[in-house]
């Protein structure tokens, strides 16, 4: 187990990476928010699914959800349509228009990645996925450990 001064590091590292979110969420077209992008990305990701499975993967509630849902559809890249299980709900999938806006966004933050890690080897960048997506998947089984002080 890593000592506390690296978790302290580590922490700080998180809070530095902000800075790196923000600049790749100012590749986003002006009228594609980040959460409007998320819900666009889960949708191409996933293939479509009801409001309630997006709500999940995105870790918001349903109201939240309904106003990125709203303002995607608003734009035609998305397209809402009763679910054939339950008349109550929605089904969720991306439109063509949608399905270009994603070609869109991944092609600029793709760009914007090999511009600022030109530097980086190939196996620095495989590494830095590696870890990431390991860093991720140990949060993706939701378990809160106590904390202890």
């Amino acid at each position: 187990m890593a000592e506390q001064a690296q978790y302290e590091e580590l922490v700080r590292q998180f809070s530095a990476f902000g800075a790196v979110k923000r600049e790749m969420g100012r590749t986003l077209p002006s009228d594609c928010p980040s959460g409007s992008a998320a819900v666009l990305t889960l949708l191409a990701r996933h293939g479509e699914m009801r409001m309630s499975k997006l709500a999940e993967l995105l870790a918001v509630d349903m109201s939240v959800t309904s106003r990125h849902v709203a303002h995607v559809a608003e734009r035609g890249w998305i397209e809402r349509s009763p679910d054939p299980a339950d008349k109550r709900s929605r089904i969720l999938r991306l439109t063509p228009a949608g399905e270009g806006r994603v070609r869109e966004m991944s092609r600029r933050t793709t760009q914007l990645l090999a511009e600022r890690l030109s530097d980086w080897t190939d196996d620095d960048v495989a590494a830095l996925t590696r870890l990431m997506a390991r860093l991720r998947a140990s949060f993706d089984d939701c378990r809160t450990p106590a904390i202890t002080q």
